[in-house]
């Protein structure tokens, strides 16, 4: 029988820790630091948030230019209202998969760099090896933000960075741009049987909904990136709140909404478009209500991600995996925002499915976290 890979152990410590993006992730950094530590490898936390929240930085070899950086998030997302067939902070091993939040997205990737870490440390390594753990990437990329600011202060430099995210070990070398909006819809209420004489902020989010509806139909026959999972640009409303009671007219309503644009794609002017309509229908509610209102909070907004397939960390990727093949995705990651913020060439592979991520009974295999060890150790010999 195949032994399992060294990875296992470490993701079942790793998944233990509830970091679901509303809690703290520093015991799940504790658990990295000692870890580190007892290899002889020194961590440093970088964080602004005010919320008891980090990234980790820590580097393996020389002190000296170039290098990678291994790049991997600590967060992940609720498992409130999915039904499991285990505990999903417990990992649970299934006919060669390991169930529980945050396997696949993406502690299995940050386990698979925990467990070369002693051999690495062991090695005359000519470059160093950068690990770089970030927060809140689940809720748009922000985490991220305090660390690449760190790291361009630091004048830090690399030849590749790798965004561990699961890609199914497929090398990943473009996705989506990402923003996020949270809309207030205020009017003016009156006992219901009043009606007539109210502003229904309700009515007025659901008109502004569907005209979002009809941008989404517009921009499915639009522009088209045939290499993408899914190849043009989607918009889409994902939570919507309001009202009081049924006989009420309601005079607030707050929905949100993202859209992914392909690189290229202008975001800006999604958003324009978007303040238009709003527009238009603010002044229609102020006919009878002039203090009607219609407001953006945004929520997150994230870059693009593209990287040429001639680039050097492409043809270094795909002769260690041994294949070819390349792909675009249209989830968002970090990949963007490192490659942009610290000039560093950056592509994304990683073990799990991202068809499983995010659902109830997540799970990565143990043949995909054989193969990232196997990868990791080959790229940071290289």
């Amino acid at each position: 029988m195949m032994a399992g890979p060294a990875s296992r152990d470490i993701l079942a410590r790793l998944v233990a820790f509830d970091t679901t993006s509303r809690n703290t992730n520093l015991p799940l950094l504790d658990y990295v630091e000692d870890y580190l530590k007892g290899h002889g490898v020194v961590s440093r936390r970088v964080s602004r948030s005010p919320e008891p929240k980090a990234n980790l930085f820590a580097t393996i070899g020389p002190d000296r230019p170039g290098g990678i950086i291994l790049s991997g998030h600590t967060d992940c997302v609720p498992v409130d209202d999915q039904e499991w067939s285990s505990d999903p902070f417990v990992l649970t091993e299934r006919d060669g998969r390991l169930f529980g939040r945050g396997s696949a997205d993406m502690k299995g990737f940050l386990a698979c760099v925990l467990a070369v870490v002693p051999e690495l440390v062991k090695r005359p390594l000519s470059r160093p090896v950068h690990i770089a753990f970030s927060y809140d990437e689940e809720v748009g990329c922000t985490g991220v933000l305090d660390l690449i600011d760190d790291l361009k202060g630091s004048g830090l430099t690399a030849d590749m960075c790798l965004v561990g995210e699961p890609t199914g070990m497929e090398l990943v070398i473009g996705h989506k741009s990402g923003r996020s909006y949270r809309c207030h819809v205020s009017g003016l209420e009156a006992h219901s049987s009043l009606a007539p004489r109210a502003v229904n902020a309700i009515e007025y989010a659901a008109r502004f909904i569907a005209g979002i509806s009809d941008m989404a139909r517009e921009l499915k026959g639009g522009l088209s990136d045939d290499d993408y999972d899914l190849p043009h640009a989607t918009i889409s409303t994902g939570l919507i709140a309001g009202g009081t009671g049924i006989n009420i007219v309601p005079h607030h309503c707050s929905f949100t909404f993202e859209y992914r644009m392909l690189p290229g794609q202008d975001a800006d002017a999604i958003f324009a478009r978007i303040k238009a309509m709003a527009d238009a229908l603010r002044g229609e509610m102020r006919k009878l209500h002039p203090a009607s209102a219609i407001t953006f909070e945004k929520v997150y907004d994230y870059p693009s991600h593209a990287i040429a397939a001639e680039a050097p960390a492409v043809r270094t990727m795909t002769a260690l995996l041994g294949s070819n093949r390349l792909a675009k995705v249209a989830y968002g990651t970090e990949a963007g925002l490192l490659q942009e913020g610290l000039s560093v060439p950056t592509v994304i592979c990683g073990p799990g499915d991202i068809a499983v991520a995010h659902k109830p009974d997540e799970f990565v295999t143990l043949d995909q976290l054989r193969r990232c060890e196997a990868l990791l150790r080959r790229l940071c010999e290289g």
